[in-house]
């Protein structure tokens, strides 16, 4: 069941879309809000998800020759409209396709764009412009993308690929919350998507410390300096640390990664705080630094 406000269907059959309920199994393309009851369309072009989650945001989820759609149950179903006609040589190129409502499609039906938009010369020539205007960096994240897959590849390790419209298709027909790693579950060609972990492994990068050996202050003067000895008292800087403390205002257990001192009092951040002032005769190392910082997340789940 789709829980998204656009409603994307893109599959071989489509009898009819009512509420949320989807019957699959002849080609139709209908995108929109489907609070009603929608007919069969049959259409004589592959549409893909990707494609659909391409269009719904080059034309920003709205019709291109009045401006209605939007989003939610007050949203207006939308078709892919050929803006030259395929009857009068228009391919299916995807800078050929935009989104129409389905009043603004029927009218104009197999005529060419410029006669259907010949009182408005304004719509008309936004129209043509937007249609060949590529989405802004679409050429980099392709090239940026094309070789870590390429990457990936090269391990030997099983991989799976697919378009961001597809990963969303997946996630949405599963009903599934949005998050990076029920993302990283929905790529591709997915079966199903029947059960997911409650938590989440978090690994994030924290770096092995810096070169910089003067701080600056606000207008870039420097200000202070740092010492260039990184163990003190067998501790450094981003280990993971535990230090409980049984007086004053810091009362509690902290574990967390560690900050250094000259002096012996470090500070610990926590997942709460930070904790500043603890005497390194409190803290016991858990895990030196390796650059890496590891947590629990929970996993995230619909309202």
């Amino acid at each position: 069941m789709l829980q998204e406000a656009d409603r994307v269907v893109a599959t071989h059959d489509i009898h009819g879309l009512v509420g949320e309920d989807i019957r699959q199994g002849a080609a139709s393309v209908i995108i929109g809000h489907s609070g009603h009851e929608m007919p069969t369309f049959r259409v004589r072009f592959t549409v893909t998800p990707d494609r659909t989650a391409y269009l719904l945001t080059k034309w920003r989820r709205r019709c291109a020759y009045c401006d209605a759609g939007g989003t939610g149950p007050t949203g207006v179903p939308l078709n892919i409209d050929h803006i030259h006609p395929r009857s009068i040589g228009g391919g299916n190129r995807i800078s050929n396709l935009t989104l129409a409502c389905i009043p603004c499609n029927q009218r104009k039906g197999a005529q060419p764009v410029s006669v259907f938009l010949a009182s408005d010369p304004t719509r008309l020539a936004r129209v043509l412009s937007q249609a060949s205007r590529p989405l802004i960096d679409a050429a980099a994240v392709n090239s940026t993308r094309r070789a870590l897959q390429q990457a990936l590849a090269g391990t030997g390790l099983p991989m799976a690929t697919g378009s961001g419209g597809l990963t969303r298709f997946n996630r949405t027909l599963n009903g599934l919350p949005k998050s990076h790693t029920l993302d990283a579950l929905s790529v591709g060609i997915v079966a199903g998507i029947t059960a997911y972990p409650a938590e989440a492994h978090v690994a994030k990068s924290t770096g092995r410390g810096k070169y910089q050996r003067t701080g600056v202050d606000q207008y870039g003067f420097p200000n202070r300096t740092f010492t260039s000895k990184k163990t003190h008292f067998g501790f450094a800087t981003g280990d993971l640390v535990t230090a409980t403390i049984a007086t004053g205002k810091y009362a509690s257990t902290h574990t967390g990664r560690v900050m250094v001192r000259e002096k012996g009092k470090f500070d610990i951040r926590t997942s709460t705080g930070l904790a500043q002032g603890i005497s390194y005769k409190h803290c016991r190392l858990l895990q030196r630094a390796d650059g890496w910082q590891h947590s629990r997340q929970v996993e995230a789940c619909l309202a």
